[in-house]
């Protein structure tokens, strides 16, 4: 295994994440031209720049580690660590002035994830987290807050928070995600990034995503779990490749999986 310091990892996940909001912003003042992409995807000048931004930061601090990004593809580097990148998820809501959208960056340390940071900057938000160091957020470059997901285990009174319609709300899931959401007291839908912060902040107990890339998940798993949650794909695997997640409180965990099973 390589030997990296896992909090300067952390430091330089959040130092990427705040050089591609800076990026994202100046676009997002001033209007932006969206492209799109073979697979019908937005792409835009800020998705390109937040990836130069990031890869930037990284080198300087780890010329020698891989990096796969979004836009740019695979980065060759050392055996066992890597990055991997979404400059901008959420494009779509950024391109229509909305504000749940930024940066994800997530450290690869032999296949598991081990530090990350992603951040909201319409909202003023950065999060960034490592095993065993706790998971963070700082509001408008104010003091840091340890994040604490929510200790609710009723369902009854449970918040759901809610990822991609396009999977989500196709039978048969449909049909299990909206059991789900009846049987909580109420249910989200804020998209992409912004959906798993409801949880990170303790105001969603479990939050839903499928039908994504690795690229989209990468930083939640050490975010939810630092905050003292649960991250699994939705056979209950804790991995961010499968393009499926859960992120929940723990509490409420095991309740979620068995619907979305159709148990």
């Amino acid at each position: 295994m390589p030997n990296v310091d896992l909090e300067k990892a952390m430091h330089v996940a959040r130092a990427a994440v705040e050089a591609a909001s800076a990026a994202s912003l100046r676009h997002f003042r001033t209007g932006v031209r969206v492209e799109v992409k073979p697979d019908r995807t937005p792409v835009t000048a800020a998705d390109r720049e937040s990836e130069a931004a990031i890869l930037r930061v990284v080198r300087d601090a780890f010329p020698d580690h891989a990096f796969l990004g979004e836009e740019t593809g695979e980065h060759a580097g050392t055996a066992g660590a890597r990055w991997i990148v979404d400059p901008l998820d959420g494009t779509k809501g950024f391109t229509r002035g909305r504000t749940f959208w930024g940066a994800l960056v997530g450290f690869e340390l032999d296949g598991r994830i081990a530090a990350g940071a992603m951040g909201i900057p319409g909202e003023g938000e950065v999060y960034w987290a490592a095993r065993g160091h706790g998971a963070w957020l700082s509001r408008g470059g104010g003091e840091p807050i340890r994040l604490r997901v929510s200790a609710l285990a009723d369902w009854r009174d449970a918040t759901l928070s809610l990822g991609e319609p396009h999977v989500l709300f196709r039978p048969p899931m449909l049909e299990r995600v909206a059991k789900l959401a009846i049987e909580a007291q109420n249910a989200r839908c804020y998209g992409d990034l912004a959906g798993c912060a409801l949880v990170l902040k303790g105001q969603a107990e479990a939050w839903v995503e499928a039908g994504v890339k690795i690229w989209d998940l990468a930083p939640l798993q050490i975010l939810t779990e630092e905050a003292g949650g649960r991250f699994t794909d939705l056979d209950g695997t804790p991995t961010v490749a499968s393009g499926s997640c859960v992120a929940s409180n723990g509490l409420v965990h095991e309740r979620v999986l068995r619907a979305l099973a159709g148990q």
